[in-house]
Order: C-alpha cells, then structure tokens, then sequence
C-alpha cells in the first residue's frame, strides 16, 4: 500500500477543493492510503469516511501570500503543511503532495525532509504537455532565481534519471532554454552552462532551444533558471486558456460552427485535454530525500487527483533510491 500525506489546507481553494480530489484519488486507486493534515472543522463539510483515509487535525495553516516561511517553520511546528512533510521524514508517508506557497514547501523540504547530498541546490520540475502527448521535463519552475551553471548541471542529471526511469525515455536529451540556438547566445549564465553542458560525459545534450520550440522540441528536459523557466510554464498555461477561449469564442458564432463543434466533439476534448494544466496534477520538488509533490495553487479537485497520482508513479518507480544510487556511483566514479 502506497501512503501518501497531503496538506489539507494549502491552495487558493482549500480545503473544499483538496478534500474532494483526495477522495477521486481514493475512489480511483485502490493501491493508496492518505493521510490528510488540516483543520478537521473546516474540512468536515466535505469528507466522508473512507477504509483508507485518515484525518490528523491541526488548527494551523499558511496563507498562500505567506511572506516569511521560515519564520512560520521556526515557531510553529504544528502547520498542515510541516506535519504532512514530517510524515515523509519520519517514514510514515512515501510522499506528500501541497498547494500551498510554493517557498514555504521548498523550506519545509529542506528543514524536514533534507536536501540529498549530492545535490547543491532544490528545482521545481513539472511535466509539461507536448505535441506528442509524452510530456516533457521543465526546470527550474521557481525554486531558484540565481544559480550557478554547476547547479544547472547536477539539475540535468537528476532530470536525465528521472526521463529515462519515470518517462521511459531512452537517452534523453536536455535542452538550454535560450533566445537562439547559436551557442554564443543569451546571458553569461546561459554560455557558461552551455560549454559545461556540451563537455559533460553525464548527459545527452540536446542544445540550445528558442522557447517557441517548448511544445514540439524531440528534447526530453527543458533547462533554465526559476525565472526563465517559471516564465515559460506560465506563457505555455496562459497560451493554453487563451486558445481554448478563441475557439469557443469562434465556436458561439454561427450555427455551422456549432454543428462542426457537435460533429467533432472528441477531437476537441482531446485538444482541452492535451493543453490542460489539471492533466499535469504537479510539480517534484527536485533534489530532495523524499518525493515532494506542488500542487498548482489554483487546483481544482481533478488537478489536485493529478497531483495525487503522479506522487503514486513516482513512489511505484522508486524514483528517489534509483536517483540516489545513480548519483552516487558517478561521484564514485569521479563524474560528478
């Protein structure tokens, strides 16, 4: 059985939202038992009993404009987010899953759970949709603005292990998001990481890739800072619901188009389906000794039962251990 804790009380829409998502991953997979964190009051309109849920109340929850998490760490443990977390490090949880601030789960990662060894540095890595329906790897999607192309690097070779044991790619390439594809291109950030990145032994890569590219590129993993990559994951959701509201707008039109719409229904919930952020469920918090799961903010129940199921994948493909040991036998063997 798969256990999995989640922060009830976390997101812009919490807790109705996450309640009711926690319940269609139950409903959905018979292989899982959660535990949720979180006001029991607040929460109680919208649970009903299940063999295989389990409440732990805590009054105590983030704001999702919360400012100082590590403050809120620091004088109170008792937080629906910390407690869930603590479940993982203590072994009472495979993984957890949180919509809440984004900062404040990449804190209580690194203060709880741990960051692995032989990684400097936490990413944010999505799956984001592609044309041909795969997905792709995105990082960093906001854990860090600043990094060193080092970081970048040691981010490629976790993003490698996972693409190739989650995605089952095999030998995965890892593009550097740049605005060219000319090696000379971008930021002295971005030229300094593509020479370590062309001279590494550890990885396949791809090279440069413009981000108009993203949806189409054969690249497995999309590389870059939080601030560039955050940026295209948010350009790609908003692109996404802007296209879906011009061809409804086109749809309401005339009464041709709205038979042409009945005529192709499934083909134009398939194209939602292909665009839509709720089919992603979250994002790994990436490095860390434990599977960490961020939820959007903005979750519905269906994105959150996303986020739900991708914690389940990664706990059954033992996604931690296999990066660990793969890890380790580079530095062993002087590769990282």
């Amino acid at each position: 059985m798969i256990k999995i804790a989640v922060d009830g009380m976390g997101g812009d829409f919490a807790p109705e939202q996450i309640v009711k998502g926690t319940l269609l991953a139950l409903e959905k997979f018979e292989d899982i038992d959660i535990t949720i964190y979180g006001d029991e009051t607040k929460m109680a309109p919208f649970l009903s009993s299940h063999p295989r849920l389990h409440v732990i109340h805590t009054p105590y929850y983030l704001d999702m404009g919360e400012k100082d998490p590590i403050k809120q760490y620091r004088t109170n443990k008792e937080i629906s987010m910390f407690l869930a977390m603590k479940a993982v490090k203590t072994g009472q949880a495979d993984a957890i899953v949180s919509a809440g601030p984004t900062q404040a789960l990449v804190v209580a990662g690194h203060f709880i759970v741990k960051r692995m060894p032989m990684m400097k540095r936490v990413a944010i890595a999505p799956i984001v949709p592609s044309y041909d329906g795969k997905g792709r790897i995105l990082l960093d999607s906001g854990a860090n603005v600043e990094l060193r192309p080092e970081h970048l690097l040691d981010f490629a070779v976790y993003a490698s292990v996972m693409a190739e044991k989650l995605l089952k790619r095999d030998k995965p390439q890892v593009a550097l998001i740049n605005i060219g594809t000319e090696p000379g291109k971008g930021r002295e950030l971005d030229k300094d990481t593509y020479k370590l990145l062309t001279d590494s032994k550890q990885i396949n890569f791809y090279g440069n890739l413009e981000p108009k590219e993203i949806y189409t590129s054969e690249a497995d993993i999309f590389l870059s800072d939080g601030f560039t990559s955050n940026i295209v994951m948010k350009s790609m959701e908003g692109t996404a619901k802007g296209l879906g509201m011009v061809l409804k707008r086109e749809i309401k039109k005339t009464f041709r188009a709205k038979l042409g719409a009945l005529l192709m229904k499934n083909a134009l919930q398939n194209f939602k389906k292909s665009l839509d952020a709720s089919e992603i469920g979250g994002a790994l918090i990436m490095g860390l000794n434990g599977i960490v799961i961020k939820a959007h903010g903005s979750s519905n129940a269906y994105a959150f039962y996303n986020g739900i199921r991708q914690a389940k994948e990664m706990v059954e493909a033992d996604i931690i251990n296999i990066v660990a040991k793969t890890l380790n036998e580079r530095e062993e063997e002087g590769q990282v």
